[in-house]
């Protein structure tokens, strides 16, 4: 499997979208293990990398987030990161975890150290590439879960949380987030771009907007559109731009993804 992910590398036409490429698999081959030891029962995978995953939304992500939906199926964090490690280490791959599981998101660095300078992506034999893993061990009750098999370098079935509910964790991102990511904007321009995709799961992004302190009104269908406009509408694009464009596959303007658009659909 290091071959396939050197040729993945090579076949790529940049070093920086090769890197992507890269942290993708790794990412696919985490998402396999956590299948196998049964994470799969007590996890739910939300957020870009799911969305991505599921979806192909265009962007490349670079962690991995989830919410604990079944407590009682078995959850064990540092037995999946021990997997996870054996796994690799299986294949030849030198890696290491950096954990932190005492507040109430448990979060790992899955790290490859030298990996970069193996695949000719990096002059530095000790640079490292990171996948990040964040479970919320208290996620906000009324997520819908379901589950869907992908092929992404490897077989996944995965469960999920569904579409609205999907949506209503990145716009509870959109309106908490002290600083708004460009990522966390292009991924409600791709939402917003599919006319078939559902509103939010308000019952979802209610509860946690309560949880994360909303000062606001609750949301509803006939409110969340204003929200997100009065949230979206004063960023200064170039900054969207100067984070997202680094993971995007195709030039933003050839994707239509502009603010005035993004506007518009708002609205």
């Amino acid at each position: 499997m290091k071959t396939y992910l050197a040729d993945l590398a090579a076949a790529q036409n940049s070093s920086g979208t090769a890197v992507n490429a890269a942290r993708e698999y790794l990412q696919a081959r985490i998402l396999e293990t956590l299948q196998w030891v049964g994470a799969m029962g007590p996890l739910a995978f939300h957020g870009g990398t799911a969305l991505r995953f599921l979806y192909d939304t265009g962007r490349y992500s670079e962690d991995l987030d989830f919410a604990l939906e079944r407590a009682n199926e078995g959850y064990d964090f540092r037995r999946y990161l021990r997997e996870i490690r054996q796994a690799f280490l299986d294949e030849g791959y030198d890696v290491s975890l950096k954990v932190s599981d005492k507040k109430t998101v448990h979060s790992a660095f899955v790290r490859f150290p030298g990996l970069l300078h193996e695949l000719g992506l990096s002059p530095h034999r000790d640079q490292v590439i990171a996948v990040k893993m964040e479970v919320d061990t208290n996620p906000p009750r009324g997520a819908n879960l379901t589950k869907t098999v992908v092929r992404r370098h490897v077989v996944l079935d995965l469960q999920h949380h569904d579409r609205a509910s999907l949506l209503a964790g990145k716009v509870h991102a959109l309106l908490q987030r002290p600083y708004l990511k460009g990522r966390d904007i292009y991924d409600l321009w791709w939402y917003l771009s599919d006319p078939t995709w559902p509103v939010p799961n308000f019952v979802l992004l209610n509860n946690a907007l309560e949880q994360s302190g909303w000062p606001g009104e609750s949301m509803s269908r006939t409110n969340w559109k204003t929200a997100i406009y009065q949230r979206v509408e004063p960023v200064v694009w170039g900054h969207v731009l100067l984070d997202v464009a680094p993971f995007l596959e195709q030039d933003p303007l050839e994707s239509g993804f502009t603010k005035e658009r993004l506007l518009q659909m708002i609205t």
